[in-house]
């Protein structure tokens, strides 16, 4: 195991699928990242949490509180209080997410709320929970749960509603769900009395493309969609009065021939000008420029291990969890936009997130 970064490194949480979860990782992991050379190493001195099927991880705006989905059948999720010397410990009991394989939470901006995205199953729909957070950060009882209907065409995989990605827009009014199965952004307003949600608008996706997951550029008037089943990009133009979103402009998310590509996780500059996505499929993470609002391909770079899934942006680097090669890897954006690996991926068994504190 390399030592530990300089002083000054940055605290990094990473999730992965444990044995109840289909995986062979620890659950939440902690490491340290060195910001002036991008290298990676396991902080010794805190023992990982076996969280199972940790697969997406949250912090709380205010407090040292970290939340994570439980990806199973039966699926629940998890507070996680983090002390000052950074020992993680459970916070409470893990409660249920309100439907199967809870893929992705993000916390209300308050602090006041856990919002989840359920992706569901062959026979269960996708849905969207809400969770009342105590002064702590523990999780109080559930206060709402909708649930997605809808289909596309793509055979094995839109039978049926799948939510993946639940987040806030910049302005903290809308909240935004998106489904793969249903090729659809539903756009929901919460009530922060009663922790309600209710419908928007529902923004269709073109038919087939699985929206995954979506990146704000910071300025709030554009939103980039990762389209999993299409293998695309897109910019969509944002209107943050009614909460609807119009496409622009969409790019292959890879170059690569001959392979079926997915793409996973997807993060856009500070600067509003770069946006980058992981391929999982072609192994690569994929760097674009936007010139106005056309998406103009920068090139890929190899991910540092297989199946790249989870991205993050961290202080002028990409952390990227590579599932299937159990690695996780740091790509140093250069100011042009394009990408380096500054150090071999550090060993992480069925690592699927990363979240930086």
């Amino acid at each position: 195991m390399p030592s530990s970064p300089a002083t000054g490194a940055i605290p990094v949480l990473t999730g992965s699928y444990t044995t109840d979860s289909g995986g062979d990782g620890p659950g939440i992991a902690a490491l340290l990242l060195d910001p002036a050379t991008g290298r990676l190493a396991y902080d010794d001195e805190v023992k990982p949490l076996p969280v199972s099927g940790a697969s997406f991880l949250a912090a709380h705006p205010s407090l040292d509180v970290v939340y994570s989905t439980n990806e199973t059948e039966t699926g629940t999720v998890s507070a996680v209080a983090r002390a000052g010397d950074g020992t993680l410990s459970p916070l409470g009991d893990p409660a249920s997410s309100g439907g199967a394989n809870p893929c992705h939470l993000t916390v209300h901006p308050s602090g006041e709320w856990l919002l989840t995205a359920n992706y569901g199953s062959d026979i269960a729909p996708g849905t969207v929970a809400v969770h009342r957070l105590g002064t702590d950060g523990r999780l109080l009882e559930p206060t709402d749960l909708v649930v997605h209907q809808g289909s596309g065409p793509v055979t094995g995989r839109q039978e049926g509603s799948h939510a993946h990605q639940v987040l806030v827009d910049p302005a903290g009014r809308f909240v935004l769900a998106t489904d793969l199965g249903a090729d659809a952004v539903l756009t929901y307003r919460l009530d922060t009395v009663t922790g309600t949600l209710e419908r928007a608008a529902v923004n269709p996706m073109r038919k087939g493309s699985g929206p995954r997951h979506l990146a704000f550029a910071p300025g709030g008037d554009l939103v980039f969609s990762a389209d999993e089943l299409s293998s695309t990009v897109t910019c969509h133009r944002y209107d943050a009065t009614d909460g609807t979103l119009t496409a622009l402009s969409s790019a292959p998310a890879t170059t690569a021939k001959d392979v079926v590509n997915q793409p996973g996780g997807i993060v856009a500059s500070p600067c509003g000008r770069f946006v980058w996505v992981t391929n999982r499929g072609a192994d690569t993470v994929a760097a674009f420029r936007l010139a106005g609002t056309v998406l103009e391909p920068l090139g890929e770079v190899a991910a540092g291990g297989t199946w790249p899934r989870g991205l993050a942006l961290v202080d002028g680097h990409l952390l990227v969890a590579n599932q299937h090669s159990g690695t996780l890897a740091t790509l140093r954006v250069l100011q042009d936009g394009t990408l380096a690996q500054p150090h071999p991926p550090i060993p992480a068994p069925s690592v699927v997130c990363a979240l930086a504190l």
